[in-house]
């Protein structure tokens, strides 16, 4: 049996700044929900919005599509990690002010530096006492 002739390869279009924010949001985990909560739109028209990229990249599915923008360079390939130490430090490798990220970086640092202090604090006493 062969492949149906209707299904075409990647399109020569390119991926709009939309689409853009949809992959890349679809790319860190964000649900059709999220997606469309943070982009104002439906559930439906995310779906819809999908299906064209993947059209245009030439994607079978989401993960596909996530590794085809990487190579193509769509995508960095690099997740943004926001809100906690692993974010923090991400935008340090990359020579990012983190303390400038307005995602919640600064406070996610805080609150990681504080939550070890009182570790090693509790750890410290600990061992005097024994």
């Amino acid at each position: 049996m062969t492949a149906p002739t209707s299904r075409r390869g990647p399109s020569s279009r390119p991926v709009t700044p939309h689409q853009l924010k949809a992959l890349q949001l679809a790319a860190t985990g964000h649900t059709h929900q999220q997606i469309a909560s943070e982009l104002g739109i439906s559930e439906k028209s995310v779906g819809k919005l999908m299906t064209e990229i993947f059209r245009k990249i030439g994607a079978k599915s989401m993960p596909h599509a996530v590794l085809l923008a990487c190579q193509a360079g769509i995508l960095d390939g690099r997740p943004q990690r926001h809100g906690d130490h692993a974010g923090f430090t991400a935008h340090v490798r990359r020579g990012e002010d983190p303390w400038a990220c307005p995602h919640g970086c600064p406070e996610g640092e805080r609150t990681y530096r504080t939550e070890r202090r009182r570790t090693r604090r509790t750890t410290d006493q600990q061992e005097r006492a024994a």
